[in-house]
């Protein structure tokens, strides 16, 4: 049996907000909470479950996808003028990266932690 990530815990400051933001931009559908967590299905195997806590270091997520899915969750950030970079260490320049041939951007949530497009893995 391979192995697939199921879930995984997103600390946030305040879970239902971080579900909703997130699903707001990954054009995705938060369908409430779920015991403890505010999960977000975020395809047929991986859900992240968003968690208070009060205190907790960024995490970075990487999501691939595809040229459309990009351009749909790029259209998402602009249009909420959330500011993205190239890189890592430059994730407010507001440029794209086009490593490998493809496109990529880095950003933040609103608890810090940093997230990641990439069209080729």
């Amino acid at each position: 049996m391979p192995i697939d990530l199921n879930h995984t815990i997103v600390p946030s400051r305040d879970k239902v907000a971080a579900a909703q933001w997130f699903e707001r931009i990954f054009g995705l559908e938060y369908a409430g909470a779920m015991g403890h967590f505010a999960p977000v299905q975020v395809n047929a195997t991986l859900t992240l479950d968003y968690d208070d806590a009060p205190e907790f270091e960024s995490h970075h997520y990487a999501f691939h996808v595809d040229e459309a899915t990009f351009a749909a969750i790029f259209a998402r950030l602009e249009a909420e003028a959330v500011v993205y970079g190239s890189g890592p260490g430059s994730s407010s320049n507001m440029r794209t990266n086009h490593r490998g041939g493809g496109q990529g951007v880095y950003f933040r949530d609103p608890d810090g932690h940093l997230l990641e497009l990439l069209t080729v893995a």
